[in-house]
C-alpha cells in the first residue's frame, strides 16, 4: 500500500512538472485594449448592417385557426430592408471572453405571403416592423490544440418589445383580419431563431480561425510561427494573446537551441494594440537566416566603380598585380557569416554584432579571380527599428569593426590598407546590401487593417510597439 501511495505521489508530481513545462514563454505578445475593442465594435456594427441587408432567409409556413376555419399560409422571399443599432456596447469578461450587447435595435422586413383555405386562396406582400430588440451575447475565447484562436458562444439573451405586421395586396378584409394573427408566430420565430443564427455564425467564424495558417512565410528564406502558446488571458481592461513568435528557416521547423525569457507589456491603455517583441524573436530570426545561408554575401558591382587594381589604393596595395594589367580590374568581396548575428536589446538601443570571414579577390580581364587576402571580421552595428507599410523594418549602422588577417598575398605590412578598404567596403557596400535584405521587413499586418501612428520603445530584453489601427 505504501508503495502504491508513493507511486501515485510521484505520478502526480510528474504530471504537475510536465504541465508547468508545457507553459512555454511567448516570443511575441499581443494586447487588445478597451479602446481597441470599442473600435472593433464600431467597425463590426457597420459590417453587421451590411451583412444583414444581404442575408437570405428560408421560406416558412404555418397554420392559424379562426373559429371553424383553418388558414394555411406560406411566408417566402424574406429580406431585411432596413436595420438600426442605436445602442451597442462591448466589454471584456475576466477569465472568459467578450460581451457584446445591442439595445433598442429595430428592423424592417419584407416578404411575400400566400394564404389558402377551403373557401379561397389569396396572396400578396408583407411588411414586418420589429422594434425594441435587445441582444446580449458572451463569447468565450480559448486556444485549440494546434494553437489557433477559438471562439465559442457561451450565452445569448434576446428580447423583442414589438412586432407589427402589415399585409399588402389580396382582398382587403382578409389581410386586415390575418395580419393581427401573424404577429405572434413571427415574434415566436424570431425569438427561437435569432440566437441559433448567431450561434451558427460564430461556429462558422471559429471554423475559419481553425483553417488560418499559423505559419506565415516572410520571404524565400524564413517563416514565422504565430501560434498561441496558451489560452488568451482576459482581464477587465484588455485581453492578452501569447504567440510563439519563432522564426524558422523556410521548410525547416526545428526549434532554436534557446528559449524565450518571460517579459511583460506595460500597464497602459492609450493605444488600441500593444505588440511585445522579445529578443528571442529577433535571435530566432538571426539564426533562421544564418541557417538558410542568407547571410553569405558576394559584393562585386557595388565596389566595381570605386575599387579596382588601377586605383591609387591598390597600386600601392598589390603593385606587382596592378602593373600586369593596363585595364582596371574590379574587386570582389565575399562575406560569410561564421555564426548567427548576436542581437542585444537594451533600454533605447538595439545592437547587432556580425561575425564572419571575409575574402577579397581581384577580377581579372579573362573573368578569373586572383586571391588578395582573407581574414576574420567582427562588426558591431546599431539597428534602427521603424515600421513602414505594415512591416517591422531593421536598418543597420556600422559603429566599429575588428579585423584579424588570416592570409595575404601581399604580406601583413599592408594591414592599414586592408582595414581602410574594409571600412569603406562595409559602409558603402556590405551594410547597404544587408539593409536591402532587411528592408523586406517582418509582416505586422492584420487582415484589412493598417497601423496608425505606431511607436516603438526598446526595453531591456524586448521592445514594445503601441499603435492604433484603421480598417480599410
Amino acid at each position: 500500500d505504501k508503495g502504491e501511495k508513493m507511486l501515485k505521489t510521484w505520478y502526480s508530481f510528474l504530471l504537475c512538472w510536465l504541465s508547468l513545462g508545457l507553459e512555454a514563454n511567448p516570443g511575441l505578445k499581443l494586447r487588445i485594449t478597451q479602446k481597441g475593442l470599442d473600435y472593433g465594435r464600431r467597425i463590426g456594427v457597420e459590417l453587421l448592417k451590411q451583412a444583414v441587408l444581404k442575408e437570405t432567409f428560408p421560406s416558412w409556413s404555418g397554420q392559424e385557426s379562426f373559429s371553424v376555419v383553418k388558414v394555411n399560409y406560406v411566408i417566402s422571399r424574406l429580406r431585411i430592408n432596413a436595420v438600426d443599432f442605436p445602442e451597442t456596447s462591448a466589454s471584456f469578461i475576466p477569465g472568459t471572453g467578450i460581451s457584446l450587447s445591442v439595445a433598442h435595435a429595430s428592423a424592417t422586413i419584407s416578404a411575400d405571403w400566400i394564404m389558402n383555405t377551403w373557401l379561397l386562396k389569396d396572396q400578396g406582400g408583407i411588411t414586418v416592423s420589429v422594434s425594441g430588440l435587445f441582444i446580449a451575447v458572451i463569447f468565450k475565447v480559448s486556444r485549440d490544440s494546434a494553437g489557433h484562436l477559438s471562439i465559442l458562444l457561451q450565452n445569448c439573451q434576446l428580447s423583442i418589445n414589438s412586432v407589427k405586421v402589415k399585409l399588402n395586396g389580396g382582398s382587403s378584409w382578409i389581410y386586415s383580419f390575418l395580419s393581427g394573427y401573424l404577429e405572434k408566430p413571427i415574434h415566436t420565430k424570431l425569438d427561437k431563431n435569432l440566437c441559433l443564427n448567431i450561434k451558427y455564425k460564430i461556429q462558422m467564424m471559429d471554423a475559419q480561425l481553425r483553417k488560418h495558417k499559423v505559419l506565415s512565410r516572410i520571404d524565400a528564406f524564413a517563416q514565422i510561427d504565430y501560434s498561441l502558446v496558451s489560452s488568451p488571458e482576459v482581464f477587465k481592461s484588455h485581453i492578452n494573446l501569447d504567440l510563439k513568435g519563432t522564426v524558422y528557416p523556410a521548410g525547416n521547423h526545428t526549434d532554436p537551441p534557446f528559449v524565450p525569457a518571460p517579459f511583460a507589456l506595460p500597464d497602459q491603455g492609450d493605444s488600441m494594440l500593444y505588440l511585445g517583441v522579445s529578443s528571442y524573436f529577433l535571435k530566432s530570426a538571426s539564426l533562421a537566416y544564418y541557417r538558410a545561408g542568407a547571410l553569405n554575401i558576394i559584393i562585386f558591382e557595388e565596389l566595381a566603380t570605386t575599387f579596382n587594381l588601377r586605383s591609387a589604393l591598390f597600386k600601392d596595395f598589390v603593385p606587382e598585380t596592378a602593373l600586369n594589367y593596363v585595364t582596371a580590374c574590379p574587386v570582389l568581396l565575399k562575406l560569410m557569416a561564421t555564426s548567427p548575428p548576436a542581437v542585444t536589446l537594451n533600454a533605447g538601443r538595439c545592437i547587432l554584432q556580425i561575425t564572419g570571414c571575409v575574402e577579397v579577390f581581384a577580377v581579372l580581364p579573362n573573368s578569373t579571380t586572383q586571391y588578395i587576402f582573407s581574414g576574420n571580421l567582427t562588426a558591431s552595428t546599431r539597428a534602427n527599428l521603424t515600421i513602414t507599410k505594415q512591416k517591422l523594418i531593421i536598418s543597420l549602422l556600422l559603429k566599429r569593426f575588428q579585423f584579424s588577417l588570416l592570409h595575404s598575398t601581399v604580406g601583413a605590412s599592408e594591414m592599414s590598407l586592408m582595414e581602410n578598404f574594409l571600412s569603406y567596403a562595409l559602409r558603402s557596400a556590405v551594410i547597404p546590401v544587408i539593409n536591402d535584405k532587411l528592408g523586406r521587413g517582418f509582416p505586422l499586418n492584420l487582415a484589412h487593417t493598417t497601423l496608425t501612428g505606431p511607436v516603438i520603445k526598446i526595453n531591456q530584453g524586448h521592445l514594445v510597439i503601441s499603435t492604433d489601427i484603421h480598417y480599410k
